[in-house]
């Protein structure tokens, strides 16, 4: 989502006659476009700042912005600790991006916007700068309702707000027309969706989209656990171009965690939706979330953890860390709770090792079968780089001359690694003719 409000604020950037800056130094107008979700990356947010605002006692005539979830939660204290920074844009005033940078420009005063929209979302997707000529996201929700302890989301991006599916699909179309042939459906938790007009959900539009002449794949992230109903399941079901691959945030294993992470459900629940998808999709790839050292996290639920993910075997998984974020309930609920740092870097690296240990076990397992593959670039090799229907990493040894970035191909897979598969592109057989040698 933060890639795509890039692509977004650079596009009316680029309609105003902006081209981007060969080198940072040579900017006119720098935007840092922020995350929130970890304490990490507020961090680099400041450290960026203090570069720039050196720069612009050189530069003068510079326009530093800081856009984001970063710029709706720190708010003023931006424009207090960084008074060089000309404007702080909220998550909900992503498409004033461009007015706001000239108006600065002309009129030389400080702009604080951080105002959420309470109505469905619209875009001017006709400007947006698309970073890939065959890839493209496209927004289907705003916002989160569910309020887990941990997370800052409904704090930085607001209450839900469905766009509509009719704007949807003409953007969609837009892209397939434009030569994109993958699209995927972007939500904070997309299958809170709900159409403004019709009310239908997340299913029904995933139908809607793949109906669209010309469009190869169809993603959607991310899917709240909670919230999954027969309607998506059967969509998924229903085949290309739906690809078969779902991430499904876990957050944790234990039932006592994730009573106190308000997620809504339960081990029990969680892994009968895994059960559901499988038994619709064969072959379908779940990746899922987790935290780890979440306050109050005992060893036992710890181990309830690596068991969820033993069980469920995802193709692929996040986890990290848990880091307080101020506003949320857990940051609230005071030190005894904490995790020391180092049992909870113990338990992330036990996570991780085993996870890496399934995903072995998983590729090696695939070694032999067949995959269509979209090449998307080149490895640090130089091998061509793709990715399968199932969202997994592959590395082409024979593509040269054969495939190029945006073409489809298919693959044998003869290597499984922990986190990407090796594929040859099937040699043709040539037919021997009949008849004796000579």
């Amino acid at each position: 989502m933060n890639v795509l409000d890039g692509e977004r604020m650079s596009g009316q950037l680029d309609a105003r006659g902006y081209v981007p800056a060969g080198e940072d130094e040579d900017a006119d107008v720098v935007l840092l476009n922020t995350c929130a979700v970890r304490e990490k990356a507020e961090a680099k947010v400041y450290s960026a700042l203090g570069v720039l605002g050196r720069r612009k006692r050189e530069r003068p005539g510079m326009v530093i912005g800081v856009t984001g979830c970063v710029a709706q939660v720190e708010k003023d204290e931006i424009l207090e600790r960084a008074p060089f920074v000309d404007f702080v844009l909220g998550t909900g005033q992503i498409e004033r991006a461009g007015e706001i940078v000239e108006e600065i420009r002309r009129e030389r005063r400080r702009v604080l916007a951080i105002d959420l929209p309470k109505d469905s979302p619209v875009y001017r997707f006709e400007q947006i700068r698309r970073g890939s000529p065959f890839q493209s996201a496209v927004t289907v929700i705003e916002g989160c309702d569910q309020f887990c302890t941990f997370c800052i989301v409904p704090f930085t991006r607001g209450r839900e707000r469905s766009r509509r599916s009719a704007e949807i699909l003409q953007e969609v179309r837009a892209l397939v027309e434009g030569g994109r042939c993958e699209v995927m459906l972007l939500g904070q938790t997309v299958n809170a969706y709900e159409d403004p007009d019709e009310s239908f959900g997340l299913g029904e539009l995933l139908l809607r989209v793949s109906r669209v002449p010309g469009l190869k794949r169809l993603r959607f992230l991310t899917s709240h656990p909670s919230l999954v109903d027969d309607a998506l399941v059967d969509a998924m079901a229903a085949g290309t171009p739906i690809a078969p691959y779902l991430h499904l945030p876990a957050q944790s294993g234990s039932d006592r965690v994730l009573y106190r992470m308000k997620r809504r459900y339960d081990r029990t629940g969680y892994l009968a939706t895994v059960a559901r998808f499988r038994a619709a999709v064969p072959g379908i790839a779940l990746s899922s979330d987790f935290i780890v050292g979440f306050p109050g996290e005992t060893d036992a639920d710890f181990e309830e953890t690596l068991s969820l993910m033993r069980e469920a075997r995802f193709s692929n998984v996040f986890a990290f860390r848990y880091s307080a974020r101020p506003g949320t309930a857990s940051a609230r609920w005071g030190r005894e709770k904490e995790i020391p740092g180092d049992v909870a870097a113990e338990r992330l690296g036990r996570a991780l090792a085993l996870q890496e240990q399934i995903q072995s076990e998983i590729n090696r397992a695939l070694v032999g079968q067949r995959f269509e593959v979209l090449v998307e670039n080149r490895d640090r090799k130089g091998l061509l780089r793709g990715r399968t229907a199932c969202n997994r990493v592959v590395h082409i040894e024979n593509g040269d001359g054969v495939a190029a970035p945006g073409s489809y191909v298919e693959v044998d897979i003869c290597r499984g690694l922990p986190n990407s598969l090796i594929a040859r592109i099937p040699v043709p057989v040539t037919a021997m003719p009949e008849g004796p040698p000579w």
